[in-house]
């Protein structure tokens, strides 16, 4: 266990920057201002959001600079034009509508050459390239995670555990019996490739191991969830639970906290998304796949003060080596193990095979689907899965 963590927990930090670099001079503290303009989920997501804000307080706690957070009531072409009349020098869009930043809307000009002196910084996606690749804007930064290989860790684990199940859970859990159904679930908020990119990754792991265990898995998934319908994440996740899933993943902000109430009400397991939940439900979340934008606000922001943001290149990807992707260290799922010998040691050996996947991937011996790096998906490369 402690390996894992140590593997999957490691220190955050880029790994890899590819493209044009944005020309911005050192500024004192007092001149950076911060905005963090959030989704739909809102800033107390307990994630993906939450944890940029956080970023955004340290260093106003730590450095002096300014900062402000928006939860948008308007189009998100106003806010971002709003904030940069307003004299915010850095904006963190979470939000996953590049169009107004990008291209323009109604006519008027992409908000990014309105105004050349903000730095924007948006994620999940790169927006700011052209058919060719080439840069767009000067001033806009692309985030990007390798959510792929951490849900792909997440794939493997679901049918590890699903395999595994009667002897690694007790009276506390209802699965679906494997002699009955095989199927898994994946809530997705939107059709974009921001969301894509994590239910690829994760169909992908669950092949590797079936494929292996020479089984064959249903797999259900909505990319339409929206990201605040926590009911509606609930009756979803209710609705692949009847059918034989055992494991359901939301990646759709406070949709998933109503998977994973479904499924600690009917006693099966959950995935979620941004950062460690957990804890939320425990015992019926079996891992939570981290995106950390907490340090990305933090290391640019500083990066803005010092001068070296000017160094840094337009696109800027963390994978799961950097610790800034990863799936939990799993205590809270592992406290609910069985304590007999037979389901301790099967644990171990799942904790082990997943560290070995990690390795391969992290060697490149296992390539993982990155739709958010533009790469294609074939179902039929997923012979193990049959896709509902």
């Amino acid at each position: 266990m402690k390996k894992l963590a140590a593997l999957l927990l490691g220190s955050s930090m880029v790994v890899a920057s590819v493209g044009g670099s944005i020309s911005v001079s050192a500024m004192d503290a007092s001149e950076v201002k911060v905005a963090i303009v959030c989704d739909a989920s809102g800033q107390n997501d307990n994630g993906y959001n939450q944890s940029a804000v956080e970023g955004a307080q340290e260093c106003a706690d730590s450095l002096g600079i300014e900062y402000k957070v928006v939860e948008p009531t308007e189009s998100i072409g106003d806010t971002l034009a709003i904030l940069a009349e307003d004299g915010y020098n850095l904006i963190f869009s979470m939000e996953y509508d590049f169009d107004a930043l990008i291209n323009g809307e109604a006519g008027a000009l992409p908000i990014a050459e309105q105004y050349p002196d903000t730095t924007f910084v948006v994620f999940n996606d790169t927006p700011n390239q052209d058919e060719d690749g080439n840069t767009i804007h000067d001033n806009v930064i692309s985030i990007l995670y390798n959510v792929n290989e951490s849900s792909y860790l997440a794939g493997a684990l679901s049918v590890l555990v699903n395999e595994n199940s009667d002897v690694l859970l007790g009276e506390n859990y209802s699965l679906t019996s494997t002699d009955e159904a095989r199927a898994l679930g994946f809530i997705g908020a939107t059709d974009s490739n921001g969301i894509t990119v994590f239910g690829v990754g994760f169909v992908e792991g669950a092949q590797y191991v079936a494929e292996e265990l020479d089984v064959t898995y249903d797999y259900y998934a909505k990319y339409d969830a929206g990201f605040s319908d926590t009911a509606g994440g609930s009756t979803v996740a209710g609705t692949y639970f009847d059918n034989g899933a055992n494991v359901v993943y939301a990646v759709a902000g406070s949709v998933g906290d109503g998977v994973a109430s479904k499924a600690k009400e009917v006693q099966k397991l959950a995935i979620h998304v941004d950062a460690n939940k957990d804890s939320q439900q425990p015992g019926y979340i079996l891992t939570s796949v981290i995106k950390n934008t907490k340090v990305v606000v933090e290391t640019l922001t500083e990066a803005m003060i010092d001068g070296s943001l000017a160094d840094m290149d337009l696109i800027q990807v963390y994978d799961l080596s950097s610790g800034a992707t990863s799936i939990t260290d799993m205590a809270e799922f592992s406290a609910a193990i069985e304590q007999t010998d037979e389901a301790q040691e099967t644990w171990q050996e799942i904790l082990d095979y997943l560290d070995d996947l990690s390795a391969q991937i992290g060697d490149g011996t296992i390539v993982v689907t990155n739709m958010q790096n533009g790469d294609s998906f074939d179902e039929s490369t997923c012979p193990n899965i049959n896709f509902k």
